[in-house]
């Protein structure tokens, strides 16, 4: 019914015209909602998808009724929200469209409110607020240790974090693969407990064999550190005396443990490189080390002695020799 013939229609009824329930009605509702008038969005909030313990997916349906329409989410930890995704176009259709916003950002085990809110020159419509929950911070380890390369017989130390939701308090085992690495990992000492940052400390006093190093929780699932190698330098101990003949000298010393063959060069050191002074090999002096030495001609300046060695334990220098 046009507008003109609904006023007339209404002019008609308050003369006392002759109009029927049925005609009262329809007079009441063209009067109310003209001919073509918009209609608010239609929204509906739906579920939370990939939730984890700092992020999810807000998902939800709506119907733009025929009007170009916006829409957003507000979330938050209580019903009053106080965030809100950016928005977004839903279209001018006249059905239901699916829609969703990322979330990120977010606290590990925390009720989350949210809702859908669609927006049109004709209105804004609210969804009904739903909740969901993030999950827990995965356990996880890294590791680290010290020195690297330790010098042969002295202590390690393996340190690291175990980090996550109730990090604090775990039982954490160390295990190690010596050289060559063939036999498998084995538990070392006892378990710690790690602190209430996640911390924990492992300290082994006498390093013989470069090792792999990694530490497990007791968990019934457990977590697994990264491996971390721990190379273990020969001692190199060197010294330097004069000969009688003018500017030669012998550079001798010893290196633990046994290492008998290994080259052995004597370096002159310039600024960031060693030059070639001399060489030989190690030789036998007891069961648990090697002996070398070598006249060179030397200069004045600082002299080291490289043992070069590839095995169970690694290529190592000797402390600096000043000869003036």
């Amino acid at each position: 019914m046009r507008e003109k013939d609904a006023h007339k229609a209404a002019f008609k009824l308050r003369l006392g015209g002759a109009l029927g329930p049925a005609a009262a009605i329809l007079l009441a509702l063209a009067m109310a909602s003209p001919a073509g008038a918009a209609s608010a969005p239609g929204v509906s909030s739906g579920p939370a998808r990939q939730v984890s313990y700092s992020s999810a997916t807000l998902t939800g349906l709506v119907n733009p009724r025929g009007t170009q329409t916006s829409y957003y989410f507000q979330y938050g930890v209580t019903r009053g929200y106080g965030g809100q995704t950016a928005i977004a176009d839903a279209g001018a259709g006249s059905g239901s469209v699916s829609v969703s916003a990322p979330l990120s950002g977010l606290q590990p085990l925390t009720t989350y409110h949210y809702r859908l809110v669609a927006v049109s020159s004709a209105g804004t419509t609210v969804g009904a607020d739903r909740t969901f929950q993030t999950t827990k911070v995965p356990l996880s380890l890294a590791i680290l240790t010290t020195p690297d390369p330790v010098p042969f017989g002295a202590a390690v130390t393996i340190q690291g974090t175990l980090s996550g939701t109730e990090a604090a308090g775990r039982q954490v085992v160390l295990q190690a693969s010596p050289f060559p690495f063939t036999a498998g990992f084995q538990n070392v000492g006892n378990a710690e407990v790690t602190n209430a940052q996640g911390g924990f400390s492992f300290t082994l006093l006498s390093a013989a064999v470069t090792t792999q190093y990694r530490v497990v929780t007791t968990t019934k699932a457990p977590v697994i550190s990264p491996v971390a190698t721990e190379e273990v330098a020969v001692r190199v101990y060197s010294h330097v005396k004069r000969t009688r003949r003018r500017g030669w000298a012998r550079i001798y010393g010893t290196v633990t443990p046994a290492e008998n063959g290994a080259k052995v060069a004597m370096l002159r050191v310039a600024g960031q490189h060693g030059l070639l002074a001399g060489g030989t090999i190690l030789a036998p002096l007891n069961a648990t080390s090697s002996r070398f030495s070598r006249v060179v001609r030397v200069h004045r300046g600082v002299y080291r002695v490289l043992v070069q060695v590839d095995g169970a334990q690694v290529s190592a220098y000797g402390q600096p020799l000043l000869i003036r």
